[in-house]
């Protein structure tokens, strides 16, 4: 007998989700692997290196992933060998199980797009499986690489009968879990008969709880699977499940045997003690008293719904605060307090939704320890990553759009600034030398640093290849800063040949992009035989931020909150900076760099007798920005700037008022180069609004 199920249309629905487990799943085996390299007899890693593999390997057989099953299963033989201690993990082993992941991880992509392999793929992985059964030292013939083989040995030629009886646990249905698609699965595997269900456990239609399973089957299956193989289609709900299978000893017995009673097994079963097997009713009170799952769960959400609700709410804020205008204007004060109430509750949504969308960057920083490991080993270096503040936290769809950046000044860093064993023993430093990425919240946005022990940059290279280019007049020697910052030129290498890491002037310049089109900077510091240190600074978010406005005549601005340190009112502004764009104050008994909006952006309007001076904080340094009015505090949503305005200095974006005006949004940090004097000079420069 054989059970009927939708097999198809489960598959379509549910491989999605598979692919992104799979891809989580081997993304922790890489990092757990890195580590177990600095604590190689970590029960605790191995376990849990395992059990990704198991987890794979079950998650797969499930969809019917047989290629994906048939190598992991290589993978997982040899990961319970090494936790069992009977074998030793070294370095070599560590790359041949780093390079298995990576396989698995195309086998999943190749199964889930239908693309059948190339050949030099399936090569490689046929080595890569005689690389595994030596290490294993099993040496599993080529022929059955792909055989559906289980920790139990190879399948067996002919077909062997087993008895299984199953009682799934009753919080299966919540768990996401589908006991019919399961066995629909094993079914695939062989010949089912003599299907029964127990239904002795089930209540009457009046107490039933329709999200409770209630289910135990008992069946028998001829196959040429071994009996990990069928024990590997249960890896989901092991945990939850009562399982026995034992080979029966008389097919052919047997099968009478399943004619005379389709209940005698389950009877045979609850003779058996609890550990060899246990019958389905014995199972259903097990899995009662194992109680509810965890309530700590987690659900999966497609960002893009995510962004929507996000923009959605970025709209409400606007609209919010033109009812909040509108409100003023009645001076109906039930309707005003009315409308600071929905103000409120609209802040929190704000806070509760943009939190969402916040992960600790160190998931990032993680996965470039297989980077420094795999780039140090090909430049035959010896390096050793640091990361600090991985649990400073970040909006999800910043740290997706600076990974890519990171990952070219890592290998930048590696190829460039870390210098060979030989080279650090010569000028007397450790042979081994150290990267270290750490990250921290400043000043309303998230500082990141890339910094290492090497050489430095060699300013004299920078400036010789610089006036080759043109990019500096022969024999002008800029200031350190302004040398530092010629590596961000497109095009611009010191790199004398060119090999996979660099050599061909691509790469800086489309980083300082990269991190501006986030709103970021980045900035390089250099001491000469100590190492090289790159700082990027970035928004904590793309959508929504607290600010701060002000007016220069008719124009609004808006700083992020965060930035604002004080505000000096009635303040002689003008003076301060005598008409010019920059100029000084004395502030606290320091001396503070002051820019004029009216001035540095030619605004037409009469200048007040009095202005008011607000200190800003960014990158470490303090400056002051004279404007005419304070507007206090203002939810802003943030918007891009138009093509007109992209090239304007100082400026991050744009915000739409309640009121329908727009207002500009400074880049603090930016303007507070512009505040330091340390600017280039532009052609020109359009006129605000």
């Amino acid at each position: 007998m054989s059970i009927a199920c939708d097999d198809d249309s489960f598959i379509r629905e549910a491989l999605p989700a598979f692919i992104s487990e799979a891809d989580e799943q081997l993304s922790v085996f890489e990092q757990l692997l890195l580590q177990l390299e600095s604590a190689p007899g970590d029960r605790e890693l191995l376990d849990a290196l395992f059990r990704c593999a198991h987890t794979i390997k079950g998650s797969a057989g499930i969809f019917g992933l047989d290629r994906v099953v048939a190598f992991a299963h290589h993978v997982e033989t040899l990961l319970d060998l090494l936790r069992e201690g009977r074998v030793d993990l070294t370095s070599a082993l560590s790359t041949l199980l780093l390079r298995s992941g990576d396989q698995i991880r195309a086998i999943v992509s190749e199964s889930a797009a239908s693309v059948a392999p190339t050949h030099e793929a399936e090569s490689l992985r046929l080595e890569l499986v005689r690389e595994l059964g030596v290490a294993a030292g099993t040496q599993p013939p080529v022929a059955v690489v792909f055989a559906g083989a289980g920790p139990e040995g190879p399948s067996s030629p002919d077909p062997v009968a087993w008895h299984v009886c199953v009682a799934f646990g009753t919080e299966t249905f919540r768990n996401g879990m589908d006991p019919l698609a399961i066995l629909d699965y094993v079914r695939r595997q062989g010949i089912m008969a003599s299907l029964a269900c127990d239904a002795d456990q089930v209540p009457g239609i009046e107490s039933i709880d329709p999200e409770s399973c209630l289910l135990a089957f008992e069946f028998k299956l001829e196959t040429t699977k071994s009996l990990a193989d069928i024990e590997a289609a249960f890896a989901f709900v092991r945990d939850d499940c009562v399982l026995s299978i034992k080979a029966c000893a008389d097919p052919a017995a047997e099968a009478a045997r399943d004619g005379a009673s389709d209940t005698r097994g389950l009877e045979a079963q609850a003779a058996q003690p609890p550990q060899a097997a246990e019958s389905p009713a014995a199972a259903r009170a097990s899995a009662t008293q194992r109680g509810p799952a965890d309530d700590n769960r987690f659900i999966r959400v497609h960002a893009d719904r995510l962004d929507d609700v996000i923009n959605l709410l970025g709209e409400l804020v606007i609209a919010s605060a033109g009812a909040s205008l509108l409100a003023g204007q009645t001076r109906q004060r039930p309707l005003i307090e009315a409308n600071q109430h929905v103000t409120r509750l609209i802040e929190e949504i704000r806070n509760g939704t943009l939190q969402l969308r916040m992960v600790p960057i160190g998931e990032t920083f993680a996965r470039f320890r297989r980077v420094v490991r795999d780039t140090a080993a090909e430049l035959g270096k010896d390096v050793a990553l640091e990361i600090v503040g991985g649990d400073t936290e970040l909006d999800k769809s910043v740290v997706e759009r600076i990974a890519d950046p990171l990952t070219h000044l890592v290998r930048n860093a590696l190829d460039h600034g870390l210098e060979s064993p030989a080279e650090r023993l010569a000028a007397g430093k450790s042979a081994q030398g150290r990267l270290t990425l750490s990250a921290c919240h400043d000043g309303g946005s998230i500082l990141i640093r890339i910094s290492d022990d090497g050489r430095g940059i060699q300013r004299d290279k920078v400036l010789a290849r610089a006036w080759e280019r043109g990019l500096v007049e022969r024999g002008v020697v800029p200031p350190e800063a302004e040398i530092l910052r010629l590596v961000f030129e497109p095009g611009f290498s010191t790199a004398q040949t060119v090999t996979n890491l660099s050599g061909r002037g691509v790469g800086m310049d489309v980083v300082r992009r990269n991190i501006e089109a986030l709103r970021g900077t980045v900035t390089i510091t250099s001491e000469p035989g100590c190492g090289a240190s790159v700082e990027i600074r970035l928004p904590l978010t793309l959508a929504i931020i607290e600010g701060f406005m002000v007016s220069v005549g008719p124009s609004k601005f808006i700083f992020p909150l965060d930035a604002v340190i004080e505000v000096i009112e009635g303040a002689q502004g003008a003076a301060a900076c005598g008409g010019a764009e920059r100029g000084c104050v004395d502030a606290h008994g320091h001396l503070l760099p002051v820019v004029d909006l009216r001035a540095l952006y030619a605004l037409d309007s009469a200048r007040p007798e009095r202005s008011s001076i607000v200190v800003i904080r960014a990158g470490g340094q303090r400056y002051g920005v004279v404007v005419d009015a304070l507007l206090g505090q203002h939810q802003t949503v943030i918007k891009p700037l138009g093509r007109m305005f992209r090239s304007l200095r100082g400026m991050s974006g744009s915000a739409i008022l309640g009121s329908g005006e727009v207002a500009l949004i400074f880049d603090v940090n930016s303007l507070g180069v512009l505040a330091a004097g340390s600017a280039p000079e532009r052609p020109s420069r359009p006129a605000l609004p």
